[in-house]
């Protein structure tokens, strides 16, 4: 009924919309007239259906009514998406108290259809329910100032303050929106104490620190020691040559190497990766705050783990000289770099040594005195090294993409203060365990596509035509073009650009402009391939202690492969596609958690500085200024009103800013020296200036934009935001 209301309602030669119309077509009897009115309301409030002053009855496209999510600007006004291209944009003034996220019906201002504005006319559903923020007293009332400043003060109910006091930081349920008030329902703690800005970040992000406890209840009765009734059917490794390497803090070992060479000259690559689906049982407490959490969130200071400690860093993890049940993907691999054989199986392993990058690369790089400590694995780490140039090689032979973006590592002292904000350095060790990663994720996911049963995948699908054509009309002044249809794109053109920019200043900012391209990798129960790979099959199955489609990928194969059961497929039709779209929901929520803390660190790191000079590349153009990257990746704005020598029009083609008098151009690349003017914690936000085009005592010059209708600050937004790809280094090192 309810597809038959909309279809006969979207008809535009369709004139009879009354409630009486409608009874009378669908013949609605009058036994049914109160579910059928009721049916008519739920269209309405979900937005399908819009009624106008004379009760007639309307699709809301057709009256110029859309509905969308509005992203909200901290200036007040917004956008809301209402199609995949189209967007509209509303003045603070016609937001209608409807905050970030809300999900709204708009109203198309004018019937000019090249007209983008809009106003909202209702919210539909409240996105923010929960908000952190400061506690303040304003004319004995409390209040509390919302961290994120497009949501601005709540006012809080006199019987539920929980004995807060200003200066606070608290978590508060809001109970009315219009006008926004709400109760506390937690105490941070004071703004000043460590690491409460942190939590601060956390528990905005909807992120749960401790764990329920039904879940501390069933971890009690998990051993410290492997059980010898796991044993059946395992294949015993412990006397094999087995190492993890990890980084020099990483507590969660869920993956250990083991390779030698054949008879055949070809390699025999040992995956070896924790059991946590042999503790992990479907549908017990402790699985059911793991799909919740969906990934460990790997802060500055800290780590939120998705399973408890007693699993993530004790039983679960393959520590040095303990035993641990592990699945084991052996696979043979040719000269060339193929997997032409392939074993999955359930394993015990001793690891020989809980080996650092940091150690490994020594070793690599000639230290006697590392090779001497580690003699017994020297030649191991050598054939590594030589086994991972040859997957490398065949890797890049099919045309797989390697942004190599940098990241940054933010140093904080104990009172969590940021001191240093340095590069990460990968080196051999790290792109060694990568490769192998790469190569068991693939086999897996190969393995299951061809048994075809339910099964979950890594899937990264072909970048947009539109998203390549913006890609080129920046990158074609910088000298870089893509051969071939835009429609049928090969990884191989766009990993051909990337290396033609190595080495030059241009770079940095080819490899974000062409990742900016990319659709975002995701989970999904369809093999769709890896565009960014160049792979058509991909899985992840090597992270189970820290992400949870790693530990669905386990329990799918001791389902289908150890216990042979097929009994169960309807069961896993069902779940997988729940448990792929939830898990990228909680990797997006991680990875925007883990992202606002760097940024609010980078900010604070830099308030320290205010007034230094330093030296970094244009990364950004946007219609209000340019953003300029320092080598450490800090990223600051130089808003276009401080640029005192000319008034600057913005070319948004060439994504250029232009002196209209002088004709001088701030270009993508450009090297420029800045001053840092302000930096502020609480917004995530620099500001510099340049430090050959500032004058300290004039009057903001008025800026002119040539081509952008309503110049935002989004941008910065959508300029950090697609830097989640190099998050898998940091999350743990590996893909």
């Amino acid at each position: 009924m309810r597809e038959e209301i909309l279809r006969l309602l979207s008809d535009d030669h369709n004139h009879e919309r009354t409630i009486q119309d409608l009874t009378r077509i669908f013949k609605i009897k009058s036994e049914d007239f109160a579910n059928f009115m009721k049916l008519l309301n739920q269209l309405e409030d979900d937005g399908e259906i819009v009624r106008d002053q004379f009760n007639q009855y309307f699709t809301p496209e057709s009256l110029g009514y859309f509905k969308g999510i509005l992203q909200l600007n901290k200036k007040g006004f917004g956008f809301v998406k209402v199609a995949e291209d189209k967007e509209f944009f509303v003045r603070s003034n016609l937001v209608n108290g409807a905050l970030n996220g809300d999900t709204v019906i708009i109203h198309k201002l004018n019937d000019d259809p090249h007209s983008d504005e809009a106003s909202i006319v209702r919210v539909l559903e409240h996105n923010i329910k929960d908000v952190v923020g400061l506690v303040v007293k304003l004319k004995g009332k409390t209040y509390v100032n919302a961290d994120d400043s497009r949501i601005g003060q709540i006012r809080i109910n006199d019987a539920h303050i929980k004995g807060a006091m200003p200066g606070h930081k608290v978590i508060v349920h809001i109970t009315s929106y219009k006008p926004l008030r709400g109760d506390i329902v937690e105490i941070i703690g004071h703004k000043n104490d460590p690491g409460v800005d942190i939590l601060s970040i956390v528990y905005d992000h909807g992120i749960h620190i401790d764990f329920p406890e039904e879940v501390y209840q069933q971890v009690e009765n998990i051993p410290d020691e492997i059980d010898p009734a796991g044993m059946k059917g395992r294949t015993d490794l412990r006397d094999m040559l087995i190492v993890t390497i990890d980084g020099d803090e990483a507590k969660d070992l869920d993956d250990a190497i083991s390779l030698r060479k054949l008879e055949n000259k070809h390699y025999e690559l040992g995956v070896h990766i924790a059991d946590v689906s042999y503790y992990v049982e479907e549908g017990t407490p402790l699985d059911l705050e793991a799909v919740d959490r969906g990934t460990s969130v790997y802060l500055v200071d800290r780590v939120i783990p998705m399973l408890p400690h007693k699993l993530s860093n004790g039983i679960c993890s393959l520590n040095e000289g303990v035993d641990r049940y592990t699945i084991s993907c052996f696979m043979e691999i040719d000269q060339k770099g193929q997997v032409v054989d392939h074993r999955i199986l359930p394993t015990v392993i001793h690891s020989t040594h809980r080996m650092t990058y940091t150690n490994v690369n020594k070793i690599l790089d000639g230290d006697q005195e590392m090779r001497k400590k580690y003699a017994d694995s020297v030649e191991l780490f050598e054939t590594m090294k030589e086994l991972s140039d040859i997957l490398t090689r065949a890797r890049n032979i099919r045309g797989a993409i390697d942004f190599d973006t940098d990241e940054a590592k933010i140093i904080v002292d104990e009172k969590g203060k940021p001191i240093d904000v340095q590069l990460r350095v990968r080196g051999e060790s790290d792109r060694m365990i990568e490769s192998f990663m790469l190569a068991a994720n693939e086999t897996v996911a190969e393995h299951f596509k061809w048994l075809d049963v339910p099964f979950i995948y890594r899937v990264h699908e072909t970048p947009k035509k539109n998203k390549l054509e913006q890609f080129l009309a920046i990158a074609k002044p910088l000298g870089y073009n893509i051969h071939g249809s835009l429609d049928d794109i090969k990884p191989k053109e766009l990993a051909k650009i990337i290396t033609k920019s190595k080495g030059k200043p241009e770079h940095p900012v080819i490899s974000t402009l062409l990742l900016r391209s990319m659709q975002k990798a995701r989970y999904s129960e369809l093999c769709l391939g890896h565009f960014g790979l160049a792979d058509e099959y991909y899985t992840h199955f090597t992270s189970p202690i820290r992400r949870y489609p790693d530990l669905l990928v386990h329990r799918l194969i001791r389902n289908y492969l150890f216990n042979e059961n097929y009994s169960n497929i309807e069961h896993f039709a069902e779940v997988v596609p729940q448990l792929a779209d939830s898990s990228s929901d909680c990797e997006k929520r991680a990875v925007d958690t883990e992202y606002d803390v760097d940024d609010m660190k980078k900010a604070e790191y830099m308030s320290y500085h205010i007034g230094e000079k330093f030296k970094g590349i244009i990364s950004s153009v946007t219609s209000f200024g340019f953003f300029v990257e320092l080598p450490n990746t800090i990223e600051g704005l130089v808003h276009i009103t401080d640029l005192a020598d000319d008034y600057y029009i913005y070319d948004e083609k060439q994504l250029m800013l232009i002196g209209q008098r002088t004709r001088k151009m701030y270009r993508l690349s450009d090297t420029v020296e800045v001053i840092v003017k302000d930096a502020n914690k609480l917004e995530k936000q620099v500001d510099f200036v340049d430090a050959n085009n500032y004058a300290k005592s004039r009057k903001p010059r008025r800026a002119k934009h040539s081509s952008i209708a309503h110049p935002t600050s989004r941008k910065h937004k959508e300029h950090r935001g697609q830097r989640t790809h190099t998050r898998a280094r940091r999350r743990g090192g590996k893909r």
